[in-house]
């Protein structure tokens, strides 16, 4: 788990505009890790995680497309069922709403990128690593799911 460095732009929605940003950053070698778009009407909101984030704002910068830049949090999971719930829970019972999160595949096998935009970032950074049950394991902390309460 990490902060990162999210970039967020918003777009004309309209065919080719998504494609044109990504075949540039391609060509700057520039790898999107997380990616997501989200419909808002006559423009788009795209949210990526970049592995080069001052290149990539040249680009978008390049290209006419204003953006901004916030700190997410990074956290790799298992990709399986319930990984994810285990997650949103743990940050559910201390309070920590989500304002947006949005999930990609990671590099290593079997395992998935969740990037999330916290109402508390830092403490969300400490309750997923601070020997309370991690993201990964399978066991339960003790607290009945949300669900049920």
């Amino acid at each position: 788990m990490e902060f990162v460095r999210e970039i967020t732009a918003r777009l004309e929605n309209k065919p080719g505009r998504l494609a044109k940003i990504c075949e540039a950053l391609a060509h700057e070698k520039i790898n999107i890790r997380a990616l997501s778009v989200m419909d808002a009407g006559e423009r788009s909101v795209l949210r990526m995680v970049v592995d080069q984030v001052e290149p990539a704002r040249r680009v978008l910068t390049g290209l006419g497309t204003e953006h901004e830049v916030a700190e997410v949090l990074a956290v790799e999971m298992e990709n399986r069922p319930g990984a994810l719930t285990r997650i949103l829970e743990r940050l559910a019972s201390e309070h920590i709403n989500i304002e947006y999160a949005y999930v990609s595949g990671a590099s290593a096998p079997g395992r998935s990128l969740g990037v999330f935009h916290t109402s508390n970032p830092k403490r969300a950074l400490q309750l997923l690593t601070d020997g309370q049950p991690s993201a990964n394991s399978s066991g339960s902390s003790g607290r009945r799911p949300l669900h049920t309460r």
